[in-house]
């Protein structure tokens, strides 16, 4: 039987978060009432102009440099044209021969393994309006409220050869996004988008296969699954004898299924020609110089450089990576050189992030400063104070603002380290469990385990665990 090579091309369509849309004043905001924040230019009045909101240039500018793509400093604008009813222009103004940015490449981490992905372009346009159904009215209304409000449109090389390395991609695009403060990236609000190209061909030809595009994917989550789906749907269309047809397919994730939306979409003309009512447009270089040194670190060079100096896996700085708060704590908190890297990775991905689950709130906005974080983690290394007591001090911090120090001595936290103690607590535990000594002799291991929760009880949770455990198994040894 043939072996078969899954060839993935992905465009993401992501909203910028400017002030105003990208024609016109209007408010760029989600969720207002319907129709709200629309005027003449954005509802496709006759006769009126669009102005080019130039913070979207900068926005764009800056994705590219973070793709490591070709700045043009000049380009025009086009209109695509097409008939939808949430287009109320009957052309959308984007870009078709010289876009903003081309030619660039993203390094993406795939279990463990870089892989370069090529970045084909990064143009600008604006969003189409959105159709309401609903069954309380027949047939279906327009909101324009997102008509106008600026779109990137990021499209790269088919170089993605599993469902693996796509979702990698993703991930990143949307962390690098959310690094830059381009967009807030919330799916939920349709603020991200991608279509998904997909082909397959036997493995070792160089001839790529026919491609179907899929639409209405609405999480990185649904990409993966439909690229699998699509995948195997063509594997088996081949290996019947049939052949696959260039289409475009509508996704449907409650179904885990595609559906034909039209064919042959190399017969779709779209009409393309130069935008008569926008200027073109010149970007001094030393401003696409000076966008690009406003570039912070970006996640996948934090990945990257996580692994490499603090010896963290992959998953667990990835998901520090993508949460820009995390990430900044746990920077706050190696600077500082109080505890080790792994302790403070562990506390982030578990109590930290417990809370910020929970409560919805940003750690950064509480008193628990990296500083008091890395002195109740170094607590715990010391011994001073078990994991649990630690917790409690944690919570503390939070509601009442105190340092770690104090609430250990006003809560009567440290735990007791003193040998001589332990040890005359631990024989006085064994010689009034003598059952379970005989146990463990016997061969009943857990039955040491008991005898060190019996010395925990008496000392009130105050002992020293480790030390506990040390004392107890060389009294039962002799």
């Amino acid at each position: 039987m043939k072996d078969f090579e899954i060839v993935v091309g992905l465009e993401v369509h992501a909203e910028l978060n400017t002030d105003s849309k990208i024609y016109c004043d209007c408010k760029n905001i989600f969720g207002l009432e319907v129709n709200t924040q629309i005027c003449p230019i954005c509802m496709g009045m006759p006769g009126t102009l669009p102005t080019l909101n130039e913070k979207v240039v900068e926005y764009a500018i800056k994705m590219g440099h973070a793709l490591n793509c070709k700045i043009n400093s000049v380009f025009k604008q086009d209109r695509k044209n097409y008939f939808y009813p949430d287009l109320p222009k009957a052309y959308q103004i984007s870009q078709a021969e010289v876009p903003v940015c081309e030619n660039g490449y993203l390094d993406v981490l795939v279990n463990g393994v870089e892989k370069r992905i090529g970045v084909t372009r990064i143009h600008i346009e604006e969003d189409a309006g959105k159709l309401i159904h609903d069954e309380s009215f027949a047939g279906s209304l327009v909101d324009l409220n997102r008509s106008g409000v600026p779109l990137i449109e990021i499209v790269s090389e088919p170089d993605m050869r599993s469902s693996a390395e796509a979702k990698a991609y993703l991930d990143t695009i949307k962390s690098i996004l959310q690094y830059l403060d381009i967009s807030d990236c919330k799916m939920q609000e349709g603020s991200i988008r991608c279509d998904v190209n997909v082909s397959v061909r036997e493995r070792g030809s160089t001839e790529f296969g026919t491609r179907c595009e899929m639409k209405n994917v609405n999480s990185f989550s649904a990409a993966v699954r439909g690229i699998e789906y699509e995948a195997k749907r063509q594997i088996e269309l081949i290996q019947s004898g049939g052949v696959v047809e260039q289409e475009t397919r509508r996704w449907d994730d409650a179904k885990g299924m595609s559906f034909t939306m039209r064919t042959k979409e190399d017969a779709h003309d779209y009409r393309y020609f130069p935008e008569p009512d926008l200027l073109t447009v010149i970007v001094d270089e030393e401003k696409i110089k000076k966008l690009k040194d406003e570039i912070p670190e970006l996640p996948n060079a934090k990945i990257l450089r996580y692994i490499r100096d603090f010896g963290i896996n992959q998953i667990d700085a990835t998901l520090i990576v993508e949460n820009m708060d995390k990430s900044k704590l746990f920077d706050d908190c190696t600077a500082l050189n109080i505890c080790t890297a792994k302790n403070i990775s562990n506390w982030i991905l578990a109590d930290i992030s417990k809370y910020m689950n929970e409560t919805g709130k940003s750690i950064l906005d509480t008193p628990l400063t990296a500083k008091r974080l890395c002195e109740l983690i170094a607590n715990v290394e010391k011994d001073i104070i078990s994991n649990s007591a630690a917790k409690t001090v944690m919570e503390v911090i939070i509601n009442e603002n105190k340092e770690p120090e104090d609430i250990i001595k006003e809560l009567g936290l440290a735990q007791n380290s003193d040998i001589g103690f332990l040890e005359n607590l631990a024989k006085d535990v064994l010689d009034r469990n003598e059952k379970s000594v005989i146990d463990y002799k016997n061969g009943k291991t857990n039955a040491m385990g008991y005898l060190i929760g019996q010395c925990m009880k008496e000392s009130k949770g105050k002992a020293n665990p480790n030390i506990v455990k040390e004392i107890v198994m060389k009294l039962l040894a002799n």
